[in-house]
């Protein structure tokens, strides 16, 4: 039976909400883990007050970054926030939202690339492992109604230098269809510099000789555009599940590396969380 009004509280809605922006940044996913840390996502979170989420999430992506090859993993999902303005869990690293305003958060965060293992395809032989780094990395997100949202965030760390740079920012509208129902859209994009991009979508000499791929020098420029759609139930006043779609392209360098074999792709998620 569907809940009624009166069973979907105001603390339901603000799940529905957080659960559907989650949701437009698990599936803007190029990869499985491509997009994990784009955004810190904190809306739905009450000022001054202890709260976490925990579920799982599947998501249907590529085997990286530029693949044809189809990958689905499934995720925990697990994050809490502190009433002193700490947050950690597997959506936003570990940080500290300094606003204590509902509309505004803006702070500082630790979060990781995971890299990439040359083992996923048989196009990357040769070309050597990405290992996985930590980031630092600071964010703002606004919130001017309580249907859209602006987010932004810098993560520094990743690539073979551990010297990549990414800048992220997004935007999204969310709308209740009744009071059960609630329904997203959003559009992103990713910038990276010059050593991220050669890290991910360049081949230098050596990796040439071992791959035979031609010499490939990948510089600093928007990585990719994503644009989403998702649609969160609320089974109980604590319980959602969330189903998004994206549809994600590579631009510039990395676009045109010799290991793109998929420009776009359309990927998706299914997430069940419960709130506490």
């Amino acid at each position: 039976m569907r809940p009624s009004v009166s069973a979907i509280s105001p603390p339901t809605l603000r799940v529905a909400a957080l659960l559907t922006v989650t949701a437009l940044g698990a599936a803007l996913s190029f990869g499985a883990r491509a997009q994990a840390f784009d955004a810190v996502r904190l809306y739905g979170a009450v000022p001054d007050r202890n709260g976490g989420t925990v579920g799982l999430a599947v998501v249907a992506g590529h085997e990286y970054m530029g693949s044809d090859e189809r990958r689905t993993r499934a995720y925990p999902a697990i994050d809490y926030r502190w009433a002193n303005g700490w947050f950690a869990g597997t959506t936003n690293g570990i940080g500290y939202n300094f606003s204590r305003q509902p509309g505004v958060q803006y702070g500082l965060r630790m979060t990781a690339d995971f890299g990439r293992d040359e083992t996923r395809s048989a196009v990357l032989r040769g070309l050597g492992d990405v290992d996985a780094r930590p980031e630092l990395g600071a964010f703002y997100n606004l919130q001017p109604t309580a249907h859209t949202f602006v987010t932004s965030s810098v993560r520094y760390g990743s690539g073979q230098g551990r010297d990549g740079l990414l800048i992220d920012v997004g935007a999204g509208v969310t709308a209740p269809l009744s009071p059960a129902w609630r329904v997203g859209a959003g559009v992103a994009a990713t910038w990276a510099n010059a050593e991220y991009t050669q890290s991910y979508f360049g081949v230098n000499a050596v990796q040439s000789a071992r791959s035979g791929l031609g010499l490939y020098q990948a510089s600093a420029g928007v990585r990719d555009v994503r644009v989403s759609v998702s649609a969160t139930y609320a089974i109980s006043p604590r319980a959602s599940a969330t189903a998004g779609l994206s549809y994600s392209r590579l631009q510039g360098d990395a676009a045109n590396s010799p290991i793109v074999r998929d420009r776009a792709g359309v990927n998706g998620v299914l997430a069940v969380t419960y709130a506490f």
